[in-house]
């Protein structure tokens, strides 16, 4: 399926041998970009040349629209996979890599950045004072991921829009910023196809699996409401996410209510220290979850991290789980 990812990409690449015919960062607008970030209007100066990222999605999100030569640097804990297998690998090897911890006003600073992506809980905390707010403080502008825009429920809540949405959006956001339009338009229209091509296959009305999206945890599981990537990963495969009702986007949930949901399939988020391998044998041993479908069945299946979190990554994934819900749908 990483074919058809790189296909998609290729709309939008300058690669030689796509032949495509796109814009490059070079050719950036002139200063002075208004963009909708998080619900409120952001006015840029001046088109960034020192971007810093946190985390694997955006980092790649700026990757996939071939701005690596716009970038300073990134964070990104070195638990998310093997990257020299990603259509952007090339990134990897050339942006340099600050910190295998989480980014710092520090490290900003040393990097001399002139803006920096990042996220609630992808990089933002009120803890440690690393916030949009203090980094205006020190004169550096920054661009929340839309996945993890709070939205007033709670103080923590995030989700302002469906998942996919907010990868277009921000796609269609950087691209503006950097003058890069047409190549985000490229990569929307072909992740659009895609999708659709997938969703056009999948299963249909009760055949649909119920899927319980598992990252972390044993006393109490971390999953995805229906604001995070997963739920519409799994919705556009062909699936149900038994945590749909639960408004928010990464979170945490009871194993009694995942006992009660009886999901058809668990899909293990990949990454950290404990491999997908132990969290499937957790899960298949774990006396409380003994009855249910997934258990029972054994219809366990891994995705990396960053095909769960908000990246360009997202399409592939849909693509693959796809392929996975068709081989057990209907089945109960």
């Amino acid at each position: 399926m990483r074919t058809l990812l790189a296909a998609a990409l290729c709309l939008a690449a300058t690669a030689t041998g796509c032949g495509a015919t796109v814009e490059s960062a070079e050719d950036a607008r002139s200063p002075g970009v208004t963009l909708t970030n998080c619900g409120r209007e952001v006015t840029y100066d001046k088109v960034p040349e020192r971007v810093v990222t946190n985390d694997v999605g955006i980092t790649e999100l700026m990757f996939a629209l071939g701005l690596e030569d716009r970038m300073a640097g990134f964070a990104m804990p070195d638990d998310k996979g093997d990257l020299g297998r990603v259509p952007w690998k090339d990134g990897y090897d050339k942006v340099p890599w600050l910190s295998k911890d989480q980014l710092t006003k520090e490290i900003v600073l040393d990097a001399r950045a002139d803006l920096v992506v990042a996220g609630w809980n992808y990089g933002f905390r009120e803890d440690g004072g690393f916030t949009p707010g203090a980094l205006e403080k020190l004169g550096i502008p920054s661009y929340v991921l839309t996945e993890s825009c709070r939205n007033g429920r709670t103080k923590t809540s995030r989700g302002i829009m469906p998942p996919l949405d907010a990868l277009y959006t921000d796609l269609t956001n950087l691209g503006r910023l950097f003058g890069v339009e047409k190549r985000a338009e490229a990569l929307v229209d072909g992740f659009e196809k895609q999708i659709a091509d997938v969703r056009a296959k999948a299963p249909k009305g009760a055949d649909r699996p119920s899927v319980f999206l598992y990252d972390s945890g044993q006393d109490t599981p971390f999953t995805s409401g229906r604001y995070a990537a997963p739920e519409q990963i799994i919705t556009e495969a062909g699936g149900v996410n038994v945590m749909h009702d639960v408004a928010d986007s990464w979170t945490t949930a009871g194993w009694e209510s995942v006992v009660e949901r009886d999901p058809d399939v668990i899909v293990i988020c990949d990454y950290g220290d404990v491999s997908a391998e132990r969290k499937k044998k957790f899960l298949l041993s774990y006396a409380p979850l003994r009855d249910v479908s997934a258990i029972r069945h054994r219809r366990i299946v891994a995705l990396d991290y960053a095909d769960l979190v908000e990246s360009p990554r997202n399409p592939s994934a849909i693509a693959r789980l796809g392929a996975y819900l068709r081989t057990v749908a209907g089945q109960g």
